[in-house]
């Protein structure tokens, strides 16, 4: 799940109370920085992933905002649970999906058409990861998973935030540099002396060498931070955000707007990278 900025008291969609029973939690719950309003390159002109949809690059303008220094937590999330009741679309659908090497038996379970890595597990749920049998006793410092947009959503406005727009997000990412493929700069991570963060070492998708320490999650504040304190914003979990895709934008797919913007298109986006 995404960090969650300051809401702006003038957007009407934040301030619906989306049938939360609590107010915010205490201020120290969370660990935040304030980032500046600034401007900043925003995308790259680079084609290693060109359906990323990253291109061009273009200077996009950002109000000052706060942010949570990890993503959230299962422990942060468990207590959203406790306090409002809140079920997440995972658990009313009854299923999520599950990278197949959590998966004691994974070809027991219906696979994703194209991603066949991800198995299709009843009740996998943000408390039962890998299904029934499965708990996060042992993992309440990771970030929480099997989290749809809508339950983010409900997160933010239970701890008195919002979801960040796509600019937000990557300007709190790059850390303060300008233009760099990744948090710490252009080397990219190997297997043996540079692994900043937590990815797939091995052959994906079927043997992963647990290089950094991981086969799934790490905990949320792992790693060096980037230049503004925030951790893992390469790697370890993918991070919703609030702005919708646009099937045939002028950012190859990706919206750049306000919080209280309309765009068009059906899916929200999502970045940082598992």
């Amino acid at each position: 799940m995404s960090c969650c900025p300051k809401r702006p008291e003038t957007d009407e969609e934040f301030t619906k109370s989306a049938k939360l029973k609590s107010a915010a939690p205490s201020r120290d719950f969370f660990e935040t920085v304030n980032l500046p309003s600034a401007r900043f390159k925003m995308g790259t002109s680079d084609t290693l992933l060109p359906q990323d949809g990253e291109k061009p690059v273009r200077r996009v303008r950002v109000a000052g905002f706060e942010v949570m220094t990890t993503t959230v937590t299962n422990s942060q999330f468990k207590a959203f649970v406790q306090d409002t009741g809140y079920q997440t679309d995972a658990e009313r659908f009854g299923w999520s999906y599950v990278f197949q090497l959590l998966l004691e038996n994974p070809d027991q379970y219906e696979r994703l058409p194209g991603a066949e890595w991800w198995c299709a597990v009843p009740l996998a749920t943000w408390d039962k990861p890998e299904g029934p049998g499965s708990d996060i006793s042992d993992s309440l410092n990771h970030p929480v998973t099997h989290v749809s947009w809508n339950d983010a959503v409900a997160f933010a406005t239970w701890a008195g935030g919002r979801l960040p727009t796509e600019a937000e997000w990557e300007y709190a990412a790059r850390g303060g540099l300008d233009q760099k493929r990744y948090p710490w700069g252009d080397e990219e991570p190997n297997d043996e002396d540079l692994m900043p963060c937590n990815i797939w070492q091995g052959w994906f998708p079927h043997e992963n060498t647990l290089a950094d320490g991981y086969l799934g999650t790490a905990p949320a504040k792992s790693f060096e931070p980037n230049g503004f304190g925030l951790y893992n914003t390469v790697g370890n979990v993918w991070e919703w955000n609030w702005d919708l895709k646009i099937p045939m934008g002028p950012y190859e797919g990706h919206a750049v707007v306000d919080p209280t913007g309309i765009t068009t298109g059906s899916d929200r986006i999502f970045r940082g990278g598992s």
